[in-house]
């Protein structure tokens, strides 16, 4: 088609030639028609040749990839015709290389094999179109949408900019066809050139063009169909998000109320624990109705987690037995946040105040105690203790139920020569008068017990036990004293008893003692006569 548009101007430019006048003398006004013709042309040039035209873009780099294709086919036909010899030893070489640069250009434009406008006419098929199931879909659906809608602009303002370009080279055509016919024989063969590579221009426009509207009608349509389907989707799961949302904060705004009705009736220890269970059952009721909401077949849940619990049974029982001692512990209640505790694992054993009792484990925190000074001798340190110890590990609570006070214990040894009846009084009323507080706010907490347990009438005044032991008579005096400051209260309590016990003259403390003797010597050799014998002995 193109070589017959070229005979066809040829055959105008001969015809022209023959009949034309070898020079044209132009009067003043064809000339300026000239020069606005002229003008005119540039300005559409200047449209045309500019960098945001992509068609001419794209059609100047397939001109040039195709007279590199010629130029290859050329050089080949040559290199094949031709044989190295003595004559030309140089012209093979350089068709060699020649044709080894033109195919590094040739692969620039290997986008222009072909259909040099495939990239601004056709889309690619639309994949991994979403699903908008869930609240965190809406953004991938709207995302999506955004970027298909982009694809589509982009279409039409390639076919705005391509229609354009067809209405500028039909201007130019016209130009240039009345410019034609005020030019002499050289400048008309330049025009006529013009015009059949305007000619060949629209031809291959043309053909982009009807393929980009079919493209643009088919990917329009698609387009439309995937706006209306995401966005109802969207919109289901937007009003599904909400009601769910307002569901959750009603169950949370409950859990708030119920703790608030609570505070009213239930000291602070039992406030705690029911925190606990209230804060655990709306959190779990809030994670069923997420996945009751968005698991589209809920057998598969109960299928996986079938399998799941199995497997997590054996592997993770620690932790199984650790919810377990939990809900035990909180049912039970037989221990509580601020409960001071003793516990033994492995050879040691720690005394301290629970700070938190979690699904998991128990929070201590170590305190200065009697147990810190005899044994460990450090303190202060977080502890904690898996809750499946409760099942096969003895736990002490000093503080179970209320109780504030605990019995505690001095022993001391006086010698048998002593007067342990003036001892026995004197450790007495020391205890009693540090006990004394502690008596009343024990008294109190132990009635509370007789409710919930069966407790004997119970004395919590001081109680002092004499027995004979080998180096004396042992005196063990036994009194009430804060579960929490028991260590301030023997200390003061030892104290008082020595320096009341020293005043006493009638009253010696008995105690591990070592005699020394003097010999004169320095304790390794002696030498000893007896009569006529002499003999060497140690003396120590």
């Amino acid at each position: 088609m193109k070589k017959l548009f070229f005979l066809f101007f040829v055959l105008i430019l001969t015809l022209y030639s023959s009949n034309a006048p070898q020079e044209k003398k132009l009067s003043t006004s064809q000339q300026e028609t000239l020069q606005s013709i002229t003008d005119e042309i540039k300005v559409i040039n200047k449209s045309l040749n500019g960098n945001e035209n992509l068609w001419i873009r794209r059609y100047n780099s397939y001109l040039k990839y195709t007279s590199i294709n010629n130029q290859i086919k050329t050089i080949q036909w040559k290199l094949k015709h031709t044989k190295p010899s003595s004559k030309n030893p140089e012209e093979f070489q350089i068709l060699s290389n020649r044709l080894e640069a033109l195919q590094r250009q040739k692969n620039f434009f290997s986008d222009y094999e072909g259909n040099p406008y495939r990239e601004l006419t056709e889309v690619k098929e639309i994949e991994d179109i979403p699903r908008v199931t869930n609240p965190i879909a809406i953004f991938t659906g709207i995302n999506f949408l955004k970027q298909i809608k982009a694809q589509e602009k982009t279409l039409q303002t390639n076919q705005k900019t391509l229609k354009e370009t067809l209405a500028l080279l039909d201007q130019k055509k016209d130009l240039l066809t009345q410019l034609l016919k005020l030019q002499d024989k050289q400048q008309q063969y330049e025009t006529l050139k013009e015009l059949q590579k305007i000619q060949s221009m629209k031809l291959d426009f043309q053909s982009a063009q009807s393929i980009l509207e079919t493209s643009l009608e088919v990917f329009g349509r698609r387009v439309t169909e995937l706006d209306l389907s995401i966005t109802s989707q969207i919109q289901k799961q937007t009003l599904k998000t909400i009601y769910i949302t307002i569901l959750c904060l009603v169950v949370f705004f409950i859990a708030l109320a119920i703790k608030m009705a609570l505070r009213k009736y239930l000291d602070h220890e039992r406030l705690y624990i029911a925190n606990k269970i209230i804060n655990f059952s709306y959190i779990t009721l809030i994670i069923l109705i997420l996945l009751l909401s968005y698991l589209n077949n809920i057998t598969y849940l109960v299928t996986f987690l079938g399998f799941v619990s199995a497997g997590l049974a054996f592997a993770m029982r620690d932790l199984f037995m650790s919810v377990l001692g939990w809900f035990v512990i909180v049912v039970g209640g037989a221990l509580h946040a601020g409960d001071r505790i003793r516990i033994h694992k492995d050879s040691t054993t720690y005394v301290g105040d629970i700070l938190d009792i979690s699904m998991t484990r128990i929070t201590l925190l170590e305190d200065v105690t009697y147990n810190t000074y005899v044994e460990t001798r450090r303190a202060g340190r977080i502890i904690f203790i898996p809750n499946n110890f409760i099942f096969n590990t003895v736990i002490s609570n000093y503080t179970h139920g209320g109780m504030t006070t605990i019995w505690d214990g001095i022993d001391f040894t006086i010698t048998f020569d002593s007067n342990y009846k003036k001892a026995v009084e004197i450790a007495t009323e020391v205890a009693r008068k540090y006990s004394k507080p502690h008596i009343e706010i024990g008294k109190k907490r132990m009635s509370r017990l007789k409710e919930r347990y069966s407790l004997k009438r119970i004395s919590l005044e001081p109680r002092v036990f004499n027995m004979i032991e080998a180096s004396g008579m042992r005196i063990s005096v036994w009194y009430q004293t804060n579960a929490f400051t028991t260590l301030n209260v023997r200390s003061n309590i030892s104290g008082e008893i020595i320096d009341l016990l020293s005043k006493e003259q009638d009253i010696k403390i008995a105690y591990n003692t070592t005699k020394l003797v003097n010999t004169g010597s320095d304790g390794v050799w002696e030498r000893f006569t007896h009569g006529d014998k002499h003999e060497t002995k140690s003396v120590f």
